[in-house]
């Protein structure tokens, strides 16, 4: 392919992933009820980009520019009307290590990095791979990000600064540690007063945005009553700053390469999983996952340029959107909007919210992301289900969030290979020997042998079949009908072959029935089927195997030859009257 085809195929790709006049019409609807739900939206998402931003290690402002930024740019060029993106809990577990080991710069540089590769993936179209993910690995890795998002709160909640540690278990411990010394109950009121009115609430009344309400509330708090042990937010900047690409150190790109795949990995599952949760919430609404990727890698490439963190479609804040009546992406666009105003007018205000307050925002986010009712459905349904549920959990927990799913999704396979390969079986078949004497009905049962190969014939299944089938008993002809094989791959082809070739060396003529022309190209391409059709063993249909197995065996003089019909004898007794 010529260079300016090629170019003129990207460029046709990209076209394909941009905004369409349908998202405008779409827009134009219903902007009032959208306008509102992007203003409900916008309320529960400041204390969480907040929050975010502060578990990062990049600071709040990280977080509010990125809730602008990536939130704007996501909602325009992304692939679902309803979806919201910002910064959420499990790429902030990612985060915690790169900032420990190339500080503020190399999680920018990872950002943009994980952009690129986004908007590639897109190109690609990536975006459907998202369905093969097992419902137990997105269970057990929700689960885990819970559990680590918790743990990350527990030095803010408990008012101590966060200990030195690359492993969440560790640095909580050594905050229990620290709090022990000095114990200060402060802040563990003012987190756990704002985590219990948040879940408290959100059961007698929804629709109330009580994070926003215990974040003032609490900040109120603190500041009447003069209680200076509790650490603010700090000073944060009145605007969004210059973009820049001062950060970009093109020297330490190769070493960021594994951190930036890690970020898009887990920013592709987390965007395209809230995607579809929100088409489940919906009636008449589907998300496209190319163009999802496409938007959520150009967010991720501009909110670095404004110093923040990657950015995610974020489940929680989508579901408050579609809850509150949202239409279109104008809502999104709308929550973007208002937290841009808030860090332009109200970025004093901000900056004296208590750092526990957010703890405790995060500790109750973290318990409402744990669907206990779905984890004991997935836990019975299966042991299989229930062990992929608890290792990528445990993995989430204990490694990392990209690490954890890739253990998951292997273990699933594996689990569902070893499934699948007990589908496979060897069936034996009556032959049809009705027209033969009894004694040549024995002959047949000890010299003929023909099987049915059920199922798939693939590496997980191939040896055992060929245990089964190469210890038969003394046979002189074994008949192979494979037209019940589902799926054969090369492995299934060559231990095929192999097997013909072990009962050939013991004298046993194999023949093959009913090969299927979608699986002929893999066992001719490994030579399974050239012997067997220089010899003329190879027979569309079973039954003309049978007669050829019966032929062999008469030439043999294993069986007697066929006697000739009898004439019909002349008609004796009287003749029929009339």
């Amino acid at each position: 392919m010529s260079v300016p085809l090629l170019l003129a195929g990207v460029w046709t790709r990209i076209t394909s992933l941009l905004p369409a006049r349908g998202d405008l019409d779409q827009m134009r609807r219903d902007p009032r009820r959208d306008l509102l739900a992007g203003l409900t939206v916008a309320v529960v998402a400041l204390p969480l980009a907040l929050g975010f931003g502060v578990s990062s290690g990049l600071g709040a402002e990280a977080g509010l520019a990125t809730a602008v930024i990536a939130g704007a740019l996501a909602a325009v060029f992304g692939g679902s009307n309803l979806q919201v993106s910002g910064p959420t809990g499990a790429m902030t577990v990612v985060l915690v290590p790169i900032v420990a080991d190339h500080g503020a710069s190399g999680v920018l540089t990872v950002g943009l990095m994980a952009g690129v590769i986004l908007v590639v993936l897109a190109l690609l179209r990536a975006g459907g791979s998202m369905r093969y993910v097992p419902a137990p690995v997105v269970e057990g890795f929700t689960l885990g990000i819970a559990c680590v998002i918790a743990l990350q709160q527990i030095p803010n909640a408990l008012g101590v600064p966060i200990p030195e540690g690359d492993r969440v278990l560790v640095v909580a411990w050594r905050a229990f540690e620290e709090f022990a010394r000095t114990p200060d109950w402060t802040a563990v009121a003012l987190a756990l007063s704002v985590a219990a009115v948040m879940l408290i609430g959100a059961r007698l009344r929804p629709t109330v945005p009580f994070s926003i309400l215990a974040v003032i509330a609490a900040t109120l708090v603190v500041q009447v009553a003069g209680l200076d042990g509790v650490r603010p937010i700090g000073d944060l900047p009145s605007g969004l700053p210059t973009p820049s690409l001062a950060f970009l150190d093109t020297g330490a790109l190769a070493g960021l390469i594994a951190p930036a795949v890690a970020v898009a990995a887990l920013a592709a599952l987390e965007s395209l999983l809230s995607a579809s949760v929100a088409d489940g919430m919906t009636v008449n609404q589907r998300h496209d996952p190319d163009r999802e990727l496409f938007g959520q890698g150009l967010a991720n490439i501009a909110s670095p340029l404004f110093g923040g963190v990657p950015a995610t479609g974020a489940i929680a804040r989508t579901a408050v959107n579609v809850r509150t009546g949202a239409t279109s992406r104008l809502a999104a666009l709308a929550h973007a909007a208002v937290l841009a105003v808030i860090v332009f007018a109200a970025a004093p205000l901000v900056s004296k919210i208590p750092l526990a307050a957010l703890a405790g925002v995060l500790l109750a986010t973290a318990v409402r992301m744990v669907e206990v009712g779905s984890l004991r459905a997935m836990a019975r349904a299966t042991r299989s289900d229930g062990l992929v549920l608890v290792l990528t959990a445990v993995a989430t927990l204990a490694l990392d969030l990209v690490l954890a799913v890739i253990i998951g999704l292997a273990v699933a396979g594996l689990l569902a290979l070893s499934a699948v390969a007990r589908q496979a079986r060897l069936a034996p078949l009556p032959l049809d020997r009705g027209d033969h004497t009894e004694a040549e009905r024995e002959l047949l049962a000890e010299h003929i042998v023909a099987y049915r190969v059920d199922g798939p014939l693939f590496f997980a299944a191939a040896h055992r079949f060929l245990l089964e089938l190469t210890e038969l008993a003394d046979v002189r002809v074994v008949i192979l009908r494979l037209s019940h094989v589902s799926v054969i791959d090369a492995t299934g082809a060559l231990v095929l072959k192999d097997a013909v070739a072990k009962l050939r060396r013991r004298g046993i003529v194999v023949m093959i029935s009913g090969v299927r022309p979608e699986h002929r190209k893999v066992l001719e391409s490994v030579g399974t089927l050239e012997s067997l059709r220089s010899e003329g063993r190879e027979y569309a249909t079973t039954p003309e195997a049978i007669r050829a197995a019966r032929d062999h065996l008469e030439l043999a003089g294993v069986l007697p030859a066929p006697r000739a019909p009898q004439s019909a004898a002349a008609p004796t007794g009287p003749p029929n009257r009339p």
